[in-house]
Parts: structure tokens; sequence; C-alpha cells
């Protein structure tokens, strides 16, 4: 039996047309481009850098830049009513997966992360304000908030043309498993890796502000989401051998975390309890290090066969001297989603990646990209995943 008094309505009516409009559609070009501006000018949603990463993304002249990467965009029409399970750890994702669906040409149900996060009330509250302003758009918003019910998600699953579904392994295939339309297109971020390649030597001889602003990147790739995030990297892969340009990065980045981070005691507790596990539990353990309570380093001689399983918090890192590219062969799998690089050519790990046919690795971006979140994403083209081309002959 479906307890339907048990969700929500956050934001939007419990009627959503399901009639799609063209991507990169005025009507939603407008309605995030204002968005962005009420978000960027609230004081409130300054003390939040992911509010401000997202009102940043969404402005108009950003939105028109994207738009330019689909020619064509004049021939297709969104697929409809997507249904968004928005991850549970992250609190701002829901609102990207919403624009979306918007910038493809969607109607939009967003069931909201069952935790509580003030960047989930400030963004719905902007969002139920604007509405009025755009009814095309009103028209095909909803955001909802329910106890965990596979009847209530299989009663919208029935009614989708599409899922966006976020979360782990688990929850991702139990969430595929329920009954959907029979040309429902389902696009899965489940449990993904990320890991960091740095050149130790460009370091090295970097300049002071340079490996100040690096630290900085570095910082809010990994401590700003605890390393929750799935593009944060846990794993710290160097290039080469220098103990200097090594020092010389740690020892930065300590000094941003020191002054920006604030660790909270049971995350404490957690990274110095794993910490006795891997030296205890490891084999490969041929090094350890920290810097107070702030920043620890776990230095690997060798690489587990399921390096995924190698997952810090709270500014822990795993470390690994590369002694071939070739190991990257042997180590990546469909699980890995980014690798960050600095003292590298991007083209350089492209072509690698290409070359070698690796089963994983969607980004190659540079430290403090980590979270840029694109209408690209886990190897999904968005907009043209979540919309249909019409073919005329």
């Amino acid at each position: 039996m479906i307890h339907m008094n048990d969700v929500k309505f956050v934001v939007g009516s419990e009627v959503v047309s399901r009639t799609p409009l063209r991507p990169f559609s005025e009507e939603a070009i407008a309605f995030l481009a204002h968005l962005s501006k009420n978000l960027l000018r609230l004081p409130e949603a300054r003390r939040y850098a992911d509010i401000t990463a997202f009102g940043f993304w969404c402005r108009k002249a950003n939105l028109q830049s994207m738009e330019t990467m689909y020619p064509d965009a004049l021939v297709r029409l969104g697929r409809g009513l997507c249904l968004h399970i928005a991850p549970g750890n992250v609190p701002i994702n829901f609102v990207f997966s919403y624009a979306f669906g918007l910038l493809a040409g969607c109607s939009n149900l967003v069931r909201l992360p069952s935790k509580q996060f003030p960047q989930v009330d400030i963004v719905c509250r902007e969002i139920a304000a604007l509405l009025p302003q755009y009814p095309e758009i009103a028209a095909r918003t909803a955001m909802v908030r329910y106890p965990a019910s596979d009847e209530i998600t299989a009663h919208w699953s029935r009614q989708a043309d599409a899922r966006i579904i976020w979360g782990g392994d688990s929850t991702v295939a139990s969430l595929k498993a329920l009954p959907s339309s029979p040309r429902c297109v389902d696009v899965c971020f489940a449990d993904r890796y990320s890991l960091c390649l740095l050149n130790p030597k460009a370091i090295e001889q970097a300049e002071e502000q340079t490996i100040e602003s690096l630290a900085e990147q570095f910082y809010n790739d990994t401590y700003l989401m605890d390393q929750n995030a799935c593009s944060s990297p846990q794993l710290v892969v160097w290039t080469e051998d220098s103990q200097n340009g090594r020092t010389r990065f740690w020892d930065a980045v300590f000094q941003v975390a020191k002054r920006q981070y604030s660790l909270q005691d049971a995350v404490s507790v957690d990274k110095y309890t794993q910490l006795l596990s891997d030296i205890l539990c490891r084999d490969a353990v041929c090094d350890v290090w920290k810097r107070e309570n702030i920043l620890y380093g776990v230095e690997l001689s060798s690489l587990p066969e399921d390096v995924t399983e190698l997952r810090g918090k709270g500014g822990y890192f795993y470390e690994y001297m590369l002694q071939a590219w070739s190991e990257l062969e042997q180590i990546v799998t469909e699980k890995y989603q980014t690798l960050t690089y600095f003292g590298l050519d991007a083209e350089e790990i492209r072509r690698f990646i290409i070359e070698h046919c690796l089963r994983g690795i969607d980004r190659v971006v540079p430290v403090g990209k980590a979270l840029d979140i694109g209408i690209v994403w886990d190897g999904y083209d968005l907009v043209r995943t979540l919309s249909r081309q019409i073919e005329a002959v």
C-alpha cells in the first residue's frame, strides 16, 4: 500500500507536466540565470562554498557557453518526466541534477536528501520563491521528501521517462530493480573512486605562490567534502621520486587545512583507528606520518589488487610512488572516475587512457577542479542522454 501522505512537497505541486521542452530553452536559461543571481547575492549563502559554486555554474554566460556544445538542440526534445534520487551525503547535488534535467528539456521530480542540510533548505526556498515568475518551469518542477519507501519510489518510477539515481552500488541496484516504463532511460551515479597524479619535481621547482595555490586547490578537492565526494581523490600517486617535492606539497596542504578545516572529534577518532588498522593489517605500508591530527599520510610500497578499498576522510591520504605508467593499466577499473593532476600534460594522460583502453577514468582535470560538476559527468552527456533527437529524412 502506497502511503502518499508521507510525502512532503517542499517545492512545486503534486501535478507535474510531462510535456517536454527543447534543450536549453529560453525559459530554462532565464530561470537558472535568475536563480544564480539570487543565490550569489544572498548573504547567508556565502557561508557555503557549494552554493556559491552552483550559483557561479548557472550564470547566464556559462549556460549560453554550454549551449554552443549542442548545435542539434533545435531538433531535440526532453524525454519527459525525469525522476531524480539525490545522494544523501552531498548537499548540493540535488540542484545540479535538477538543472541537468531542465537544460535537457525534461520535467523534474526530485527526491531531496533525507538528511537535513542548511544548503538544501536555502536553495529550495529560493527556487520556490522564483517559480511563480516562470510558470513553464513551475509546471515542470517538484521537490519532495519522504522516508525510505520502495513503494513510493516505484509509483513515480512507473511514470518516469528517465531516472537519475545517485547513491552507493547497493542503493543504485535496488532502485534500478523497481518497475519503470519500457522506454525509461536510467542514468546511474554509483560508487566511484578518484586519484591525484602529481609530478614532485614540478612541485619542487615551482614558485612559492604556485605551491600555496596548489595546496589551496587540493584542500578544496578533498577537505571541503571530507573526501566523501566520488571525485575527491583518496590516493595520491607520485610520478617520480623527489622527497623534497613531496614534503613541500604536504607541508603546504597542512598549512591550508590548519587554517580552514574544523576537525570533528568523531572524525579524529576514526582517522586514528584507521591508521592503526593500516599499520597492523597492510603489509604494503612502508611509512606513516601525520601533521598533528589535521593531516595523515600512509605510504605504500605496492598497491592492493582492489585499490578502491583505500579510502580515508577528514584528511587521511594514501600515497604511492609510480614505478611505471603500466601500473595504472593494472589497477584502473570501471570504478575510477576522476584523475586530478599537477605538473603533467592533460592530453598525454587522456591519450594514455584511450590508447590503453582503460575501463575507467572519465575525467582528467587539474587539481582544484575535482568537484566541478558539469553536463558531461561520469562519462554521460546528460543533455543528449535526457533528450531525444527528432529525425527527419
